[in-house]
């Protein structure tokens, strides 16, 4: 069965965004947008909220044209592009690149995904997170910290009343300071 994986970064003090939506803090250099290619090229589908969808459908269609990119940069475009996604979105009619658009978060549907052949799915969005996590549905968290504290802004996990217990199967430290921490429920193989 196919998981789905929670792979975010957040701030030392466990932001993933500043208090005016900002993302400028992360410390993306080429090491660390190969790994994400890498992590990202191997997966099944994109599973994301609007907000998240709407910012990388902003600038990955053509981020491969700009003469300015990077290798990483332009290999990303391309694993976007013609990655499968699925939006999560009340608002949205349509979204394009090889989007479905769902209303909501139902467990049963979600399950059905995971029951389907293919690579896992990689969830993007605190707020989708969010709702995953009421679910009890994100079987795997990729949490990467930047070496920076940002002071305020919104929070990857807001308050919730469940406890998740989880192990922790790696740790990689990259050489611009940032550190993976890969967690995955108990019952989970490596």
């Amino acid at each position: 069965m196919r998981k789905i994986i929670l792979m975010m970064s957040v701030s030392l003090d466990g932001f993933f965004e500043g208090p005016d939506h900002e993302l400028d803090w992360g410390l993306v250099d080429d090491e660390l947008h190969r790994h994400f290619n890498e992590q990202l090229g191997s997966m099944g589908a994109f599973l994301d909220g609007r907000v998240t969808y709407e910012l990388m459908a902003g600038f990955w269609p053509t981020a491969d044209r700009d003469p300015s990119s990077t290798e990483p940069v332009v290999e990303f475009a391309r694993i976007w592009r013609d990655m499968p996604k699925i939006v999560y979105s009340r608002t949205l009619d349509r979204a394009d690149w090889n989007s479905t658009v769902v209303r909501d978060v139902v467990p049963e549907e979600v399950m059905e995904l995971k029951a389907q052949p293919g690579g896992d799915m990689v969830l993007g969005g605190a707020d989708l997170a969010a709702s995953f996590m009421r679910h009890d549905l994100i079987d795997e968290f990729r949490i990467y910290v930047h070496p920076v504290v940002i002071g305020r802004g919104k929070p990857l996990f807001p308050a919730a009343d469940a406890k998740i217990d989880l192990k922790l199967v790696e740790t990689r430290t990259f050489g611009n300071g940032v550190v993976l921490l890969r967690y995955q429920r108990p019952d989970e193989k490596v």
